[in-house]
């Protein structure tokens, strides 16, 4: 049987729309074996939303999607799932599954596709590179898509950042988090978005954290997505005071995501977690590390 692992993911960072995401130590796995024909499928563990058992599982949608494209016969397959990123919470559940199924396709097909076929793949699936590509390389990735292909630059994060994922009880879809967005922007707001981004990347690569607080503002989807998620400046400005780095969405929401450096994590997430129990919704706050390999393949 293969075991694929995959992490979950924190898109835009910030200014980085659709297009900058991180892995994190936080992971679905997925086993997968050929049968004769038909279709099989376990939940190991249940999410809040119920996960299709039928031909309407995303993981089993992709995979038909990868034989499809490589002119071969889908097989019968046997799929289990062991599911720990949460659903509906801008961490990378579906990019997960659409990761998960076209490797899972490629191994049972016999290798036909390497990474960089499999991103290719992924981006135009999911019609955004920011949670697929560290989904499959790890770490921190850039990508930019265009209607024919996708490239993508991964960055090698500082071991000494720690990401602390907020993540309430209630989810926010990606459909209504779009939903609230602008039709067009100024030319101001591009601007603020573009020199951020550029901002965030330099500052990565240089370990420059004094620049975060500016390097992570956005005009873009934030400030439009706030009303979706009670509390969000308030949690963010207490993040700051009690030492986070910088603070964003992740993804479309709801989790919310603070960066802190490794020292001044435990202090942090006792200082937080002590606020966030003052709040009416529930969080749940965790410290997570950046993942730096990716999705992984074992045969057991």
């Amino acid at each position: 049987m293969i075991h694929i692992q995959i992490p979950a993911t924190s898109a835009n960072m910030g200014p980085g729309f659709d297009c900058i995401g991180v892995a994190l130590e936080l992971y679905n796995h997925l086993w997968v074996e050929e049968l004769p024909e038909g279709l099989k499928i376990d939940i190991k563990r249940e999410q809040e939303i119920e996960i299709p058992r039928d031909e309407s599982n995303l993981i089993y949608q992709t995979m038909k999607y990868f034989y499809d494209q490589k002119g071969l016969a889908m097989p019968g397959v046997h799929l289990i799932q062991e599911d720990y990123i949460p659903m509906v919470r801008g961490l990378g559940s579906s990019a997960a599954c659409i990761v998960g199924g076209l490797i899972a396709a490629n191994e049972l097909a016999g290798r036909p596709c390497d990474k960089e076929e499999l991103a290719q793949m992924a981006a135009k699936l999911e019609g955004h590179p920011d949670n697929s590509n560290p989904a499959i390389f790890g770490s921190m990735v850039v990508g930019a898509q265009d209607h024919d292909r996708m490239q993508h630059v991964r960055l090698d994060l500082p071991e000494d950042l720690v990401f602390a994922t907020m993540v309430p009880n209630f989810p926010v879809s990606t459909s209504a988090s779009r939903g609230v967005l602008p039709d067009g922007y100024s030319r101001g707001e591009v601007v603020f978005n573009v020199s951020r981004g550029a901002l965030l990347v330099a500052s990565i690569l240089s370990g420059k954290y004094e620049n975060l607080p500016m390097a992570m503002e956005d005009k873009i989807h934030q400030p439009y997505r706030s009303k979706l998620i009670p509390n969000m400046d308030g949690i963010f400005e207490q993040a700051k005071k009690f030492g986070a780095l910088a603070c964003y969405l992740s993804g479309a929401g709801s989790t919310l995501m603070a960066m802190v450096k490794k020292e001044a994590a435990e202090e942090f997430q006792t200082e937080m977690v002590g606020y966030l129990q003052t709040l009416p919704d529930q969080w749940q706050l965790a410290l997570l590390k950046a993942d730096l390999q990716g999705a992984k393949v074992e045969i057991e």
